[in-house]
């Protein structure tokens, strides 16, 4: 049995760096076709059968498709990933309010509609210092305060 033995000294240190850049080549390849296609399901310009067609194209003519497709689209290709993310920040944002916060007022809230009451002439200057600094110690609603402090 004479086999042949490749040891590592055996392949060239530039052997090692031209196949690593193919193989991230490769990859960055695979991100680009997949965030292609990602793109084409996101877009709502788009009908279904413009979407089956970019999409065959794509599949069938990866190379081609893939730079046809960034020529013609990928200016706009941006902007839906932008808007995607705007969407979905907005969208956590407004769940975080609601899990945090519910229906309750915040104190700027509360200290806004203090200062329309005392506008009104609701409240005196005296009892608007109290509800506020009850409001800004956090110790209960502008209502609440207000009425408290009235009856004093």
């Amino acid at each position: 049995m004479s086999t042949q033995m490749y040891l590592a000294y055996d392949y060239p240190l530039l052997s090692v760096f031209w196949s690593m850049l193919w193989f991230f080549l490769w990859i960055m390849w695979f991100i680009l076709l997949f965030r292609i296609i990602v793109d084409i399901f996101r877009d709502d310009e788009l009908g279904g059968w413009a979407k089956a067609g970019w999409l065959l194209f794509v599949i069938l003519l990866p190379f081609l498709g893939v730079l046809v497709y960034v020529i013609a689209r990928g200016k706009n290709m941006g902007r839906r990933e932008m808007n995607q993310a705007r969407a979905q920040q907005e969208a956590f944002d407004s769940y975080i309010r609601q899990a945090a916060g519910g229906t309750g007022t915040s104190s700027v809230d509360e200290l806004a509609k203090l200062s329309e009451i005392r506008a009104r002439g609701d409240i005196t200057d005296e009892e608007f210092r109290r509800a506020k600094e009850l409001v800004l110690s956090g110790q209960g609603p502008s209502s609440g305060s207000g009425t408290a402090t009235s009856g004093q």
